[in-house]
């Protein structure tokens, strides 16, 4: 597997798990664009770059909820490489309680995380990979909304409407050689995980690594077959 040449954009590329992916997706020979809005997120990912990979990547301070940002970030990378060949779409969040324990403010929170950054992201990439007549779109669902489950009724439903808009999209992308498929996640172990759930086992945790790899292989051409997946890590 290798993604030489190719140029990815992946939302949320400086957090917990877009750092891993980042970083994998350098790796494997990709060019990689990550925008940020924290700091802090952008000084850590730099850091753990490989010194040899740091020329192919590209942090731009964007907030990927705001439609004209994404538009503009996406008409940056075709200025500079005429190519768009992966979005992969990681910012999201998490909110618990029930129908009754949350608020308007919190429901809006959670849909405009998870499913219309993902929208906004895909609106502005797919057209550039449709024209080209190549592309992988990789979304990030999530395992505990596989049945939908209450308790956290935002989060069920934003990252269910991310499984539904996946596939949606996926038909409509059929015949055109791009794909769009979903990776769901148990819980990983991250350090927000470790400190919202300090006593909890951890044996069954997923590392961010693992979903990294899955990633991977959903952006290159050795997943192109498959279109309108949902791979459980």
């Amino acid at each position: 597997m290798s993604l030489t040449g190719r140029v990815a954009l992946v939302t949320g590329g400086t957090g917990a798990l877009g750092q891993a992916v980042t970083r994998r997706l350098l790796a494997e020979g990709a060019t990689v664009a990550a925008p940020f809005i924290v700091d802090a997120e952008r000084d850590r990912l730099q850091a753990g770059v490989d010194a040899t990979a740091k020329d192919r990547l590209l942090l731009v301070r964007a907030d990927v909820t705001d439609e004209r940002a994404v538009g503009d970030l996406v008409n940056t990378l075709q200025a500079r490489h005429r190519r768009l060949d992966v979005l992969v779409t990681l910012v999201g969040g998490f909110a618990g309680g029930g129908l009754l324990e949350t608020d308007r403010a919190t429901w809006d929170r959670m849909l405009t995380l998870n499913l219309t950054a993902t929208f906004t992201a895909a609106r502005a990439a797919v057209p550039l990979m449709t024209a080209a007549g190549r592309g992988r779109v990789v979304t990030i669902g999530s395992r505990a909304v596989m049945p939908p489950a209450g308790g956290f009724i935002a989060y069920t439903a934003s990252k269910s409407g991310v499984i539904a808009f996946t596939q949606a999209l996926a038909q409509e992308l059929r015949g055109t050689g791009v794909t769009a498929n979903c990776v769901l996640p148990s819980t990983m172990d991250t350090p927000a995980n470790r400190a919202a759930m300090p006593d909890a086992d951890r044996k069954d945790w997923v590392p961010v690594d693992a979903v990294a790899a899955v990633i991977a292989f959903l952006a290159s051409d050795d997943s192109a077959h498959l279109n309108g997946a949902l791979l459980t890590v």
